[in-house]
């Protein structure tokens, strides 16, 4: 199996399984009991947290811990809302970003509060001058990812968090497709939170955390034990944590050799899709993660043709619903047909892939497509 499809989840770094191991057989104490064993773990999860605020240049103070990026958003965009005074009442957001915030604006739109859906280009960046119409004294917040999980494009963060800024509108940052690829340092993105999920730079699948920037007062959506400062109860999952903290310290490492050798294997695949004929390129030509390559086949249904080739895991950026498929948001909020955007396939890559990988991959498809056309 050649494994592209790393925007959806990464293969664990075998030194981050190393590093979890002790906390899943041995350290299996509740990080909250006071007894020696809990102390110990305590004292790991008080590591970790440093680890982790290192990695994105933050306090530790300012971490909370979660299970994943979902439960982060909907902490930080439920919170900002029912925690919002002065009578503000508006989030704003962009047609693009992935259905964790989407679905949570859905929820806060059904309960009162008014959204705004920025349009995006046709290569899925943000229209700045939509974001200063929309920005009022009424704005709590802004909510733009950073990276866009199907195309790769990369928002211009910078002139977003000015024109907020303006407003006195907080600032929420989905950076989970941007950790690990891009330098992510929340001191220079100036923003108010952000959001990084483990699974999508080699760490656990269950493993989250939330930046909130110290000041900013949010509203707990659920309660119970008090943990992470009252904003997300329950007892700290332990063993993905300490997992979270390698996976970041890893990621910071090795950003700079990482970054070059894939997107080395990106322009290399990108070079030779765009050689077939009748594929387009999805998404922003340069400002772009140096990994995914979403690519248009016209006239084919990427379902089929994922379905042809069982070797390959890729991704056709397409939610699927009670068994009907529809074309992905994000393809279709940049004008693509939804003809094209069924024909999409998305190919996401990491530093475990291989330029030999890269070859059999376009083997696979020229071969697939000869037989077919």
């Amino acid at each position: 199996m050649i494994y592209f499809d790393n925007n959806a989840t990464t293969k664990i770094d075998e030194r981050v399984l190393k590093d979890m191991w002790p906390f899943l057989s041995d350290n299996y104490a509740n990080a909250a009991s006071t007894h020696a064993l809990g102390r110990s773990v305590s004292a790991a999860i008080t590591d970790a947290r440093e680890t982790i605020a290192r990695s994105i240049a933050c306090r530790p103070g300012e971490l909370v811990f979660c299970s994943g990026a979902t439960e982060a958003l909907n902490i930080a965009i439920k919170g900002a809302a029912f925690g919002a005074v002065d009578g503000r009442n508006k989030i704003i957001t962009v047609a693009t970003e992935h259905k964790a915030v989407l679905d949570t604006c859905a929820y806060l739109e059904q309960v009162g509060f008014e959204i705004v859906y920025l349009p995006v280009d046709q290569y899925g960046v943000v229209s700045i001058r939509e974001l200063q119409k929309a920005l009022d004294e009424q704005t709590i917040a802004v909510c733009v990812m950073l990276v866009n999980n199907e195309t790769g494009t990369v928002q211009p963060l910078a002139e977003i968090v000015r024109q907020s800024r303006a407003k006195g509108a907080l600032i929420i940052c989905d950076a989970s497709q941007a950790f690990g690829k891009l330098p992510v340092d929340v001191k220079e993105l100036d923003v108010d939170m952000l959001v990084l999920s483990a699974h999508k730079f080699h760490g656990p699948k269950g493993a989250g955390v939330l930046y909130l920037k110290n000041g900013v007062v949010l509203s707990p959506t659920s309660h119970g034990g008090g943990q992470e400062s009252g904003l997300r109860s329950g007892t700290l999952n332990v063993p993905q944590i300490i997992g979270m903290a390698r996976a970041c310290e890893l990621a910071v490492s090795e950003l700079d050799a990482n970054s070059t050798y894939v997107r080395n294997l990106r322009d290399l695949l990108e070079r030779e899709l765009l050689r077939i004929p009748g594929t387009r390129l999805n998404g922003h030509p340069l400002l772009r993660s140096n990994n995914v390559v979403n690519i248009s086949f016209t006239g084919i249904d990427a379902n089929v043709l994922i379905a042809a080739l069982p070797e390959l895991a890729v991704s056709n950026g397409s939610a699927c619903t009670a068994a009907v498929f529809e074309p992905s948001h994000v393809l279709t909020a940049m004008g693509i047909s939804k003809e094209e955007a069924y024909a999409s396939i998305r190919f996401s890559l990491s530093k475990f892939n291989t330029v030999e990988e890269v070859e059999a991959v376009l083997s696979l498809l020229t071969h697939y497509l000869s037989r077919i056309t």
